[in-house]
């Protein structure tokens, strides 16, 4: 009986049937009594001193109920390096920059409300790319540090560096070296639903906000951290995702729309909330950085490589979001994408006047992976190797330990290879030089295996009625990715239910336990690790109850049939079969002895041993409920 019932099979998702039907209730559909909407002021210049903001026509439109600038609240830095304010007051470094914001009764009458701000600039001399931005002479994006300490230059103080093996003996190795500058630019992440979030506070100035992060408990961090410097620290903080139209990358971050929201929604003590159009999501959401690559690799007569080397340049932007540590998943294709003994990588980030830029899909690999594939194609050319066949002889291996210390434990790339090789009918098309081309690359990727904080795991919830429904409260968040239906097989097959009566509560700090993030293709194994610990202990809880009800319902079935039909006889059965926990099982929604599973009297209904055993009485009833922390046996990224 070890066929899966549910994991493995094709399955109708849970959670699609109120996206495609519209009941789903998206951050757009959302709305709380009394709601006020917001609009932001941006900046009309990406470097400029402001010089005074005039807010008074603003004020005077009918329908606004508050006008907010950098003067009108705490001067508080925010962001991964605390390089910016909400609402700047004294100079702007994006064209994206708010320096005001308005809450009105309508949309449109706050978006009229911003128009009437009337800002005065004194325009200073911009820098767009990042190596112009690197040179001694270059102005300065920031001229002092979170700290108040003088900045000397535009580079990021975030050094990223790789190094394994011995660089100059892999080239003195090499018989063939090839060189390449490869470049990558912005890209808008482009979700269906656009940014948003709603603040609201109750009369204790506690506040609930509406977002759609996918780090819902960073975000509460974050913003306990901004209480605790304008004046409420004993603030509570709760954070609740609505249904989510779409991520990939851009929920990492606390972005500054929540601050604003926030700060109307103290200013009016009503619920506030800003909703990106779809120019402002082009205009005003931090998009994937520009990269800067210089890359050089070689390979023996025989076509294994040598050695990889490269430094890269991003376009940071003006600001700093979670997206600058994207070199940290930089150096894994770097130093893990194909065997290759010896790797140098390092990168820097550089401030400019361009936009910010945040996270997107891959949070660096696909730019890394872009680089080093370009690379293969040269290298197999001036070797005289197809690609394809370069890339076979080098490819990763089951057992593999790479220079970063990733241990491959399962890697089916050289399957992969050679299925697209006949897929493409490559021998025939590449080569052929006749305006159509055929071409390859590979990615490698981590799945919850890249430890980022202290405590990178997922918290879990599970209780299980007397009905057989299975509630799960989970501490991470449906990103539309289909965790909830990959969650309910998992839970379903563990505990021997069906998927159907698995219920999966996302998103709510006040409900679920600790969970460090739906992203990094991480969710479904942190939290499927996490429901099969809590599901061991549930099911062990029902097994312990059925060893005490087992019996009683047989007994009580064979009464029945005693009297309905006075020539039965009453079988001898051996309770022994069910006399511990250990020899029972969940299959099905049955449970039954292990050595007998289909025998006609200990073969029972779960939901029948569940009614019979929690709700019996005053100071007897019981519950079946059980949590689990998974938090994987991965290691920091190594500092040094």
């Amino acid at each position: 009986m070890s066929e899966h019932l549910y994991v493995g099979k094709d399955i109708p998702r849970t959670a699609e049937v109120d996206k495609v039907t519209g009941r789903a209730i998206y951050i757009n559909d959302l709305k709380r009594p009394g709601m006020l909407y917001g609009k932001i002021k941006y900046s009309e210049y990406a470097h400029a001193r402001i010089k005074h903001i005039d807010t008074s026509k603003a004020k005077k439109l009918p329908g606004v109920r508050a006008v907010i600038t950098g003067f009108d609240i705490p001067d508080v830095r925010v962001g991964f390096l605390k390089d910016q304010t909400v609402l700047k007051k004294d100079k702007v470094r994006q064209f994206r920059d708010e320096v005001a914001a308005v809450a009105a009764i309508s949309p449109d009458i706050a978006e009229e409300a911003c128009d009437l701000i009337e800002v005065e600039y004194e325009e200073l001399p911009g820098v767009f790319d990042p190596f112009e931005a690197l040179k001694e002479d270059a102005p300065l994006i920031h001229e002092v540090d979170a700290r108040g300490r003088p900045v000397r230059s535009n580079i990021l103080p975030l050094p990223w560096k790789f190094q394994a093996g011995d660089i100059e003996a892999g080239r003195q190795a090499s018989a063939y070296v090839v060189k390449d500058t490869v470049t990558t630019t912005w890209v808008n992440q482009c979700c269906m639903g656009t940014s948003g979030c709603i603040a609201e506070f109750d009369m204790n100035n506690n506040l609930t906000l509406y977002n759609q992060a996918n780090v819902i408990f960073w975000d509460k961090r974050r913003i306990m951290e901004y209480f605790a410097q304008i004046g409420l620290k004993d603030s509570k903080v709760r954070v609740v995702n609505p249904v989510v139209g779409g991520s990939f990358g851009t929920k990492l971050d606390t972005d500054i729309y929540e601050f604003i929201a926030i700060q109307l929604a103290l200013k009016t003590h009503r619920p506030v909330k800003i909703l990106f159009t779809r120019e402002e999501e082009f205009r005003a959401l931090p998009p994937r950085q520009p990269a800067i690559f210089e890359i050089e690799q070689g390979c023996d007569k025989d076509g294994k490589l040598t050695f990889r080397w490269s430094k890269a340049i991003l376009d940071n932007g003006a600001y700093t979001s979670w997206g600058a540590t994207t070199p940290s998943v930089m150096m894994m294709p770097m130093s893990s994408l194909y065997r290759v003994p010896n790797v140098y990588f390092e990168a820097k980030c550089v401030y400019t006047n361009n936009i910010y830029c945040q996270a997107m899909r891959g949070y660096g690999n696909p730019q890394a992976t872009f680089a080093v594939e370009t690379s293969m194609d040269h290298l197999a050319e001036e070797a005289g190797i197809d690609p394809a066949e370069l890339r076979l002889i080098n490819c990763n291996h089951s057992g593999d330990e790479t220079p970063m210390r990733l241990k491959i434990t399962s890697c089916g790339l050289e399957e992969c290879i050679q299925g697209v090789k006949d897929r493409l009918e490559w021998e025939k098309k590449h080569g052929k030089r006749n305006g159509r081309g055929v071409g390859m690359a590979s990615l490698i990727h981590v799945a919850g295996g890249a430890r980022v904080y202290k405590s990178d795991g997922h918290g879990m919830i599970i209780k299980v009625d007397e009905h057989g429904h299975i509630d799960v409260m989970s501490g991470g968040t449906d990103q539309g990715q289909g965790s909830p239906t990959a969650l309910a097989q998992i839970i379903a097959e563990a505990l021997g239910f069906h998927p159907d009566d698995v219920n999966l509560i996302f998103g709510d700090t006040a409900l679920g336990l600790w969970d460090a993030g739906t992203h990094a293709s991480r969710h479904t194994f942190i939290a499927g690790n996490a429901a099969l610990e809590a599901c061991a202990k549930v099911k062990r809880q029902i097994l312990e109850l059925a060893v005490e009800e087992i019996p009683k319902i047989v007994r009580h079935q064979i009464k029945r049939k005693k009297r309905k039909d006075p020539d039965f006889k009453e079988p001898e059965l051996d309770f022994a079969l069910i006399d511990s926990p250990d020899k029972l099982d969940i299959r099905n929604r049955f449970v039954f002895p292990k050595e007998e599973p289909e025998h006609p009297y200990f073969r029972i209904d779960v939901r029948m041993i569940l009614q019979e055993a929690l709700h019996v009485g005053t100071g007897k009833s019981r519950v079946v409920a059980a949590e689990a922390f998974y938090d994987p046996p991965t290691e920091m990224l190594d500092r040094e």
